[in-house]
């Protein structure tokens, strides 16, 4: 393992490394995706990222929280005062926050870009087809600096990576367990490049999302069944991730659902493909294309000068 990459004289934590180069090409690739398209706002984009960052470092740090209510159940039992010193208080917290979970960060990032397209009047489901592409990528990069760090293993193989261990007497011990980190680096190439053939394919907006929803929780409802570290969360045999899992999956369902069968299917609208603003949309250059469905919405929006109302499909 190694959990700290010498550089420049500095010892960087390789996690943290990992996913400041993930996220460094999850934007780059977000970025040249939607180079050259009409129904975006670079502006909202900057500010999206932003807020996802934030959101992300909220919500993995309290999910890991939850994971951890074996520590305040310790805590009560022995009557421990965590305030009792600094070195208590700090020990205390160190255990209940000294991790992330993914799902945490993951549902924390999209609250954080819904309240703000919410707050700026954009439409939600149409810029998170634009990320949901990047999510696995920052995730492969994520997941390889888990496997550095030597968390996150999976469970004791005859074959795998050599762990190091330390035992109860303080003697260190060496175990071959299951790559699971790489095995899900791996997995999330692979959702990005499936999401990335399915948006060309012109689905409805929101629909990307949906199926990275879907994807990704299978996966790691899948793989959670091979991971050996004891932090888990467990309730009726699942762990808390499998248990998030369900309810993303379900979320993901019901997401297609909506978008093709049930009633509310006509709301959502279509992919408008690179350059171009579908017939009968309005164009405003900060919400970016506004379908026929939204036009009452936005009718006040759309009053301003840099608004604009195409007879025609236009290329740009």
């Amino acid at each position: 393992m190694l959990p700290k990459i010498p550089i420049f004289g500095l010892s960087v934590p390789s996690y943290g490394l990992c996913a400041l180069i993930g996220l460094a090409f999850a934007s780059v690739m977000i970025y040249f995706s939607l180079k050259g398209r009409k129904d975006y706002s670079k502006t909202h984009l900057v500010f999206m990222i932003l807020w996802a960052i934030g959101g992300a470092l909220v919500g993995s740090r309290l999910v890991y929280m939850i994971t951890r209510v074996d520590v305040f159940v310790f805590t009560a039992q022995k009557g421990i005062n965590i305030f009792e010193s600094f070195e208590t208080f700090s020990e205390f917290i160190t255990l209940i926050l000294g991790g992330m979970v993914f799902y945490g960060g993951l549902l924390g990032a999209l609250i954080a870009v819904k309240l703000y397209t919410m707050k700026a009047k954009v439409d939600f489901d149409v810029y998170a087809d634009a990320f949901a592409p990047a999510i696995p990528l920052f995730h492969a990069f994520g997941r390889i600096g888990c496997l550095l760090g030597g968390c996150c293993y999976g469970i004791e193989a005859s074959w795998g990576v050599p762990y190091t261990h330390i035992a109860h007497d303080g003697s260190e011990i060496i175990i071959n367990r299951l790559p699971l980190p790489l095995i899900e680096a791996c997995c999330n190439i692979l959702i990005m490049a499936a999401l990335l053939l399915l948006r060309r394919r012109g689905f409805k907006k929101g629909s990307i999302l949906a199926f990275y929803f879907v994807f990704y929780a299978a996966v790691r409802f899948t793989d959670e069944f091979f991971r050996g570290d004891e932090i888990r969360g467990k309730l009726l045999g699942l762990s808390t991730s499998q248990w998030i899992s369900i309810g993303v999956m379900i979320v993901g369902i019901y997401m297609l659902l909506n978008r093709y069968v049930l009633k509310n299917k006509d709301r959502f609208g279509y992919n408008v493909k690179k350059g171009e603003i579908p017939q009968g949309c309005a164009y405003h250059k900060y919400q970016g294309v506004i379908y026929p469905s939204e036009l009452e919405k936005y009718k006040l929006l759309l009053e301003k000068p840099e608004a604009e109302f195409p007879s025609s499909t236009q290329q740009e």
